[in-house]
This record gives structure tokens, sequence and C-alpha cells, in this order.
């Protein structure tokens, strides 16, 4: 026998659909429950016996599919969450330059400070533009580890940092990542609908429409004189998403409450943004691997080809924010040999929560607040798989994605007509919402919605509150041209 606190789930990303790579490298999944499941199927014999007897069951083909479950937390680039997503979305995230060295020293970056202000990389060290953010992290030299602002770089260079100490061979964890753009001294300043600039041209720095920035540092040199003045919680709550991107113009809506025109002297601004992923046309298989390993042999059993079919998203109050995936495979089988013998263990980024860690739930570019609070959000992606099965083979041979279908569901407290009336008219409304812990930040927005369930307020009882639960469908939104998005920025202050 075995226990469910001893199984190991593991993952890896497919180039051909329903081949496990050569030599994988598993990652192991952090999860709550899963539901996978592998096995044959069967139909009976239709002949008529004299005897009453019925023959041995007739296999007919194999199914590979079912669900994962866990917590949300910052999906690193490469973990086990973002595939996953990447799976959900049908698509790649669209990341910001970065180097690597993922467990390999001198490999992606190759030296930190034996050139002065110079970090040294094997190749792409040109993404990097004047003005762009970039933070070094994982180096074994402490003064290595910084964020600042790149002015220049080269194929093989990325300049700009202060104060580094010379490190010929970095560690395999070292990093180099940009997380935003920034202005030289009072170069940035707050327009009523944006920034705006003189020098920083914003249509160099790999900012889409669509994308969310948070403005501002922890260093009050870094933000706005006004949202210093408002405190650490507008600080904190500066987000606003890309509408426009002119040389010396970004246009921005849902601004922060407050927002005003400030010509930002002696300020040196500093704005975060991070990798973007929407719904698109690009599935995305997986191999995915359980070992219940309390057996004295562990068993190991192996779905491939799985593709998810279905992601929701659901954060209600006072609890865990959460997520469940489900798939549909082409095949699979069981051993007792491990693809990897040495997974990469799970990440560690903490668990994000409702309340503690969702800074905003806007609708129509407002925050939801009094008197319509927001009690609960849900989004779910249905990609309608189907799996194609051929005469000569008994496993399916290809799945076929349908329809994008983005669905979901806002709860609120009935605190006045506005969100029902939007759905009596059938008004579209753009939904988002920010989770933010520990420095880090994931924004999932549904640009156009359309409310077509619920919207029915109803005194069920004495002594409770009236609520009103919103079920909503995306439809195309022209600007993104998606359905969904997420972003998430890595490091944000």
């Amino acid at each position: 026998m075995t226990s469910s606190n001893r199984t190991q789930l593991a993952l890896v990303r497919e180039t051909t659909p329903g081949v496990t790579p050569t030599t994988p490298r598993m990652r192991k999944v952090r999860m709550t429950g899963e539901s996978l499941q592998f096995g044959p199927t069967y139909v009976d014999s239709e002949e008529i016996r004299d005897d009453r007897m019925l023959g041995d069951p007739i296999k007919t083909n194999q199914a590979s599919s079912g669900g994962i479950n866990g917590e949300i937390s910052y999906p690193d680039d490469g973990s086990p969450l973002s595939e996953i997503l990447m799976s959900a979305f049908e698509n790649v995230w669209a990341n910001t330059p970065q180097f690597f060295n993922d467990g390999t020293a001198d490999s992606v970056i190759t030296d930190a400070g034996t050139v002065a202000s110079t970090y040294a990389v094997a190749s792409g060290g040109a993404a990097v533009k004047l003005g762009h953010l970039v933070r070094a992290s994982g180096f074994a030299q402490g003064p290595n580890n910084q964020v600042f602002r790149a002015s220049a770089s080269t194929g093989t260079t990325v300049v700009g940092a202060a104060g580094l100490v010379a490190e010929v061979a970095p560690p395999g964890t070292a990093k180099l990542k940009v997380v935003g753009f920034a202005g030289a001294a009072g170069d940035i300043t707050a327009l009523v609908d944006g920034l705006g600039s003189t020098a920083l041209d914003f249509t160099t720095l790999g900012l889409v429409v669509g994308q969310w920035i948070k403005v501002g540092g922890a260093a009050d040199i870094t933000q706005f004189a006004f949202l210093v003045t408002a405190g650490a919680k507008a600080r904190a709550a500066a987000y606003a998403r890309v509408t426009a991107i002119a040389a010396q113009k970004l246009t921005l809506d849902n601004l922060p409450s407050g927002w005003a025109a400030d010509p930002g002297t002696g300020k040196t601004i500093w704005a975060f943004f991070g990798d973007q992923i929407k719904n698109g046309v690009a599935p995305n298989s997986m191999t995915i691997e359980r070992g219940f390993l309390g057996q004295p042999v562990p068993s190991y059993i192996v779905n491939i080809g799985m593709q998810a079919n279905t992601f929701n998203v659901d954060m209600q109050s006072g609890d865990k924010l959460k997520w469940q995936a489900t798939f549909t495979g082409l095949g699979g089988s069981i051993g007792t040999v491990t693809l990897d013998a040495s997974p990469d263990p799970v990440t560690t980024g903490v668990v994000m929560a409702a309340n503690a860690n969702v800074g905003r739930l806007g609708v129509n570019q407002v925050q939801l607040g009094s008197p319509n609070w927001a009690k609960g959000f849900s989004i779910q992606i249905n990609n309608n798989l189907r799996t194609l099965d051929a005469v000569d083979s008994d496993a399916p041979v290809a799945i076929n994605d349908g329809e994008c279908t983005v669905t979901g569901k806002v709860t609120t407290y009935f605190g006045s007509a506005t969100e029902v009336q939007a759905f009596y008219n059938g008004t579209p409304r753009p939904i988002n919402s920010r989770i933010a812990k520990n420095g880090q930040a994931l924004i999932f927005q549904v640009p156009r919605a359309v409310y077509r369930g619920g919207g029915n307020p109803q005194a069920t009882a004495k002594n409770t509150d009236v609520m009103a639960d919103f079920d909503y469908q995306a439809s195309q939104d022209v600007v993104t041209n998606a359905h969904v998005l997420l972003d998430r920025l890595e490091y944000v202050e």
C-alpha cells in the first residue's frame, strides 16, 4: 500500500505531442490533489450464446486524462505552473529579456565586474535597452546582486551597475532580468492620462498595449511626489494598464485613485513591468509522471501528450487562491523506473491569498469598492479539446482544439444598481484582478466580458447580506486581440 503524502508529481514540456523528450528534465509539481488516469477501454461482444456466458472483454482503445489541483504561487519561468498556464492559454510567455545560468555556472552569464559596471553574457545582451531596469540576483558576490538602470549594452555585455566586485565564473543561480524601466533625473513626468518623457523613448522598451506597469520604487526619489505624500498603501497600488505607446508618451488607463499630473522634478522615476501571456493558437503538451514513493518498489505512471483542456482560477474572500486544470492526453504507461531520478525540486514561492494579497478587483476601469465590494472572482478557460482516433492505433493519434471559451463569476455585495444595470443592458465590462506578495505580482484580465447570467439579488433569509452574482463570458477584445491575459511581474517595489 502507499499514502497520498508520498506521491510525487512531475512534468516536462514536449516538443512533439505524445513524445517524451530524451533524458527529460522533470520538474516537481506543487499540488493539493490529482485525478489523473490512464487505462484501456473495453467493449463486450454482442454474440448470442446458448450457455448464457460471456467472453472476455475486448480492448478497443486507451484513454489518458484527469486533473490537478493546486494553490497559486508565483509561476517562475519554466516552473510546472508556468508550463501548465502555457498549455491552458495555448501560447508562450512573452518574457522580458533575461539571462539565467539555470544550474550551470559560467554558462549564460560569464562574468560580473571584471570590467567596471559590466556583466558579460554569452549572447543576446543587445536585447537590454537604454533605460531598462535590470535586476541582478543569485551572484556569489553580494554587491553584484542589485537593481540598476541599463546605460548601454552589446551582444555580450550589459552595462550600468555600480560597485560590482569581480566574479569571473558566476554560479548556476546567477540571473539578470529586465524588470522595468527608469528615466534619467527629471525626465519622466506624470500626465493626467499616463507618463511622459523628454529623453527616454518608450517605444524601445518592449512594452505592448494591454500590459500592466507599476509606477515607482521603494526609494522616494524613484516615485512621484504626490504618491509619496499619499502614503504606503497608495504607492503599493500604483498600477496602470498601457493603452498606447509613443516615443515620449505612455498612455494609461485603470489609473490608481488620486493619480495627478506631476513634473517629476528632481526625481529618477522607476516603473516595473513583466512577462505576459494571452490566449493563442499554439497548443503545448506535456508528459506528466506520478511516482508512488511509499511503495517498497515505487510505481511510476506516465501520461503523455497531456494538454490542458480547462483551467480554473478561484479567488474567494477568506481563502487561499486556488487553481484547477483538467487534461486530455494521448497515452501512457506504468513501470518501476522513473523518467528522471533527480527531478527539479518544487518552487519555494509562498501561496497567495484573497484579502491579504488581492490588491484590486477592477470592473470597467474602477476598483470595485463601496458600496459594491467584491466578495469573489473566478476565471475558467476551456479549450474544447477532442481526441482523434485512428482505426490502426490503440491510443488517440492527435488532439484538436476548439473555441477558447473564457467564463467566470464576479460576486459582489448588492450596494447599488450599477452592475445589475450593466447585466440588464448587456454592457461589456473589462475585468481585472491584481495579486501581489513578497515583491511579485500577477494580474489577470478579461478585457471584454458580458454578464450573461446571475444578476438576481435576493433576500434569502433574515440577518444576511444581499449579494449579486454575475456570470460572465469573454469575447474578443480588438485592442489586445485576446479573451484573457495574465501579466507576471517577477520584481516590484
